[in-house]
This record gives structure tokens, C-alpha cells and sequence, in this order.
């Protein structure tokens, strides 16, 4: 998406208009130094003090600190990437429904582990389970390109919208078994799997760079699993344990391959 910028010499209400219209078209538009703490995203956003509560209470609070992140997840509305239904409870530190059994994580998780990835804005990063593409949405503010695989055709379809709405261009979506990875474009510096696997797949450790890391819910389906964060260090696993989780379980060939 191209975007305009406009400088604005009008007087101010004039100016705030504009750029409020401006807004609406998805268009970015320059205020005065005066008026930048009134920018229409302030004002027409009716979710963002929500959100701003959300960073504060449930991510600085339980400890995510990278600046990077926070700005991330202060610039991506979750309430879009929710069926309207449940769009009130959109930030509440828990998941939602989004369809076809799965779930939207809460923004915490989501938060973590994209924290744990270390992303400095230049990596290529594959993600296993695109689900509601949220967490597609957060990584893409962060990294250099995203490539998202899910198994689900319809959740597919359906995060297409959201992405598509804020404008994001370093994001490729592709419906297939993220067993496999996706080999045309590895090697990948990092790979998020938001889906529980009992072992890493085989194929994604090949298309994991040197050097990169996998963040995953690792264990067994309906049971507790370890969120753990694997690097390849000269050619080896090395992996810490982190947290306890519970995810939805990866499906498709895993499931074979046991």
C-alpha cells in the first residue's frame, strides 16, 4: 500500500479535521509539533485506552520490557482480528474464540514470545499457525519479512482482511501443513510455531538458519506443555525452558510421524 504524507498549514481545527479524515482512508498525515498529542488515532480509535491499559497491566507489569514489542502491540488492534462478537473483551489478558476451534492467544503470550524471538527488523521469520493473524501482525511491525503458514484454509482467508487493513507488505500467507516449513524461502533467522508439537518437525530445524532460534509450545496435546526457545549453535539444539503453557496441538503430519 502507498501511503501520502501531507504537511498542513491551516489553522488548527481545520488541520485536525483533515488529518481526521485522512485517517479513515488509511492516509498518514503530519501534524504540527502543538497537535501531535492529539492525533486522530487518539481520538477516533474508541479501543486504544484499552489497549494502552492492557500494555501497562498485563505486559509491563508481568515483566516484557523490549520497547520494540511494546510499541508493536500498542500499534496492532486486536479487536480486528476477533469475531464482533467478542470484540469487547478484545483486551482482556485471555484468548478468544476465532473459529474453526481454535483461538486468538492472549496478548501476554503473544507478547513473550515475540519478545523471546530478539528481533532487531531486518530477520525473515517463519510462523507456524497464523490463526486470527495477530500474531502475524505484531512480528511484521518487527521483522524484515514474515512468512505465515496455515493448515486451516478459512482462518487463512479470514486474517487476509485484518493484515490487509493496516497496510502490511512484508507478510506472505500460505495454506498448507506447517510441518513442512516452507522451503523456497528458508533459511528463516527465527520460527514462532503458535501451535503445541511434541517434538521439533524435522524440516523446520533444516530451514532454521545458523544461529537462529525457535520459540514453541513443546509437548503433548491437552496436557501442560514447556514453552522453550531452541537455538542452532553449531548445528546442535540448544535449548532453554521457560514457561508452562497450554496450546491447541499442531495438526497434519506431525500426528504421522510419531
Amino acid at each position: 500500500m502507498s501511503t501520502i504524507t501531507l504537511f498542513l498549514r491551516t489553522k488548527n481545527s481545520r488541520s485536525l479535521l483533515f488529518c481526521a479524515i485522512l485517517f479513515l482512508l488509511h492516509i498518514p498525515c503530519a501534524l504540527p509539533a502543538a497537535q501531535r498529542d492529539l492525533r486522530p488515532s487518539e481520538t477516533l480509535d474508541p479501543f486504544l485506552t484499552a489497549r494502552r491499559t492492557m500494555i501497562e497491566r498485563d505486559l509491563k507489569a508481568r515483566g516484557i520490557k523490549d520497547a520494540r514489542v511494546l510499541a508493536a502491540m500498542e500499534f496492532v488492534p486486536r479487536q480486528i482480528f476477533v469475531p464482533e462478537k467478542f470484540r469487547a473483551a478484545a483486551y482482556d489478558d485471555r484468548p478468544l474464540p476465532i473459529g474453526e476451534g481454535q483461538t486468538i492467544s492472549q496478548p501476554y503470550i503473544v507478547a513473550y514470545m515475540t519478545e523471546l524471538l530478539e528481533l532487531k527488523g531486518t530477520e525473515k521469520v517463519l510462523e507456524i499457525g497464523t490463526g486470527s493473524g495477530y500474531q502475524t501482525a505484531v512480528l511484521a511491525r518487527l521483522a524484515g519479512m514474515v512468512y505465515s503458514i496455515e493448515i486451516i484454509a478459512a482462518l487463512s482467508e479470514r486474517a487476509k482482511a485484518p493484515l490487509a487493513e493496516l497496510g502490511f507488505t512484508n507478510i506472505q500467507l500460505k495454506v498448507g501443513d506447517g510441518f513442512f516449513g516452507w522451503q523456497d524461502n528458508a533459511p528463516f533467522d527465527a520460527i514462532l510455531l503458535t501451535a503445541a508439537s511434541p517434538k521439533i518437525p524435522e524440516p523446520l530445524w533444516r530451514q532454521l538458519r545458523e544461529g537462529g532460534r525457535i520459540i514453541m509450545p513443546l509437548g503433548e496435546p491437552r496436557q501442560t506443555q514447556k514453552l522453550v526457545r531452541i537455538r542452532k549453535l553449531a548445528g546442535k539444539e540448544v535449548t532453554e525452558a521457560l514457561s508452562e503453557v497450554v496450546f491447541v496441538p499442531l495438526t497434519g503430519a506431525i500426528q504421522r510421524s510419531r
